[in-house]
């Protein structure tokens, strides 16, 4: 274990457990909060890879972070838009999103398939003199991370927030409360979309490359890494379930990095990923039919030793 997990592979696992968290805290407020299944997350992590790419290129790594995420803020207006404003259901809003923002990434990189950024600036190599040259990713992460965390827990408390966690309960009872449901979903997949985009930015600053099929997969990634930190930490608090999501994320990379140590070939790490999300997904129900069958098996063996006392 100890050669499989020696000390670049779990800095490398940290480094990207970190970054991808922020999509798994997209999809923690689209998909757990608001109880909506935003299959958009994979052209909008392109997107804001695409876009901080651009304006990094222009010499402004750190406004790509911004920029990123009002484009991410764009994309989530626009997913919204079709479910509040047209009617149409959310699973075919993300895919009808999705599929556009493929064109849109597209252009945004000049029509061209991949964009490299390696010989600009990134907000990681400008820390690289203030964090030391071995650590400056991981630090430089957890910061972003760490401050985004901050921000939505306290902005979760707030009224707006209360508001759109309200609104994932019960939308009836939000609009007899004379509350627009269709203001605090358009308002939550804003920030979803920011923090995918956000996560996107980050992660094309870290390979200093973007490329158009970088985001397949983030909902299967982020839903992974969502469950298995709602598994393991449980839904007890707001704090703790952010908390369970940015663990879950680590966890699932470190999982990855452990496949990738086993020599598992890259054409099965979809086959590999889908398997950490089934059994992640079935480990609440499998408990559940655990603790049932040893309560069940407890009974049992109350009621023969009732009957033997007899």
């Amino acid at each position: 274990m100890g050669s499989i997990l020696s000390l670049p592979v779990v800095t490398s696992a940290l480094e990207l457990g970190f970054i991808y968290a922020l999509v798994a805290l997209a999809l923690f407020i689209s998909y757990s909060i608001l109880n909506i299944a935003d299959l958009s997350t994979d052209g909008c992590f392109t997107l804001g890879c695409a876009v901080g790419a651009q304006v990094a290129i222009m010499g402004h790594p750190v406004l790509a972070l911004f920029a990123a995420m009002a484009a991410g803020v764009c994309s989530g207006y626009i997913m919204s838009a079709l479910q509040t404003k047209l009617g149409v259901e959310p699973i075919l809003a993300g895919i009808i999103v999705n599929t556009g923002l493929y064109t849109v990434n597209l252009a945004v990189m000049g029509f061209s398939s991949n964009l490299s950024i390696f010989k600009s600036d990134t907000v990681y190599s400008l820390c690289k003199d203030i964090f030391g040259s071995t650590w400056y990713k991981l630090i430089v992460s957890v910061i972003i991370v760490v401050l985004v965390c901050l921000i939505i827990a306290w902005f979760l408390r707030t009224r707006i927030g209360l508001s759109i966690r309200a609104t994932g309960d019960n939308a009836d009872m939000v609009r007899a409360s004379s509350i627009n449901p269709g203001f605090t979903i358009t308002v939550g997949l804003c920030i979803s979309g920011s923090l995918t985009a956000l996560s996107g930015c980050l992660i094309g600053q870290y390979q200093k490359t973007c490329d158009i099929n970088l985001g397949t997969g983030m909902v299967t990634i982020a839903l992974a890494s969502l469950i298995i930190g709602e598994t393991l930490v449980g839904k007890q608090s707001m704090g703790r379930r952010i908390a369970g999501v940015i663990l879950g994320s680590c966890l699932y990379r470190f999982a990855i990095a452990i496949a990738l140590r086993l020599h598992i070939p890259a054409e099965c790490l979809k086959l590999v990923s889908a398997v950490i999300v089934a059994v992640a997904i079935a480990s609440p129900y499998l408990k559940r039919q655990i603790s049932f069958q040893k309560k069940r098996r407890a009974a049992a063996a109350a009621r023969k030793g009732g009957r033997g006392v007899c």
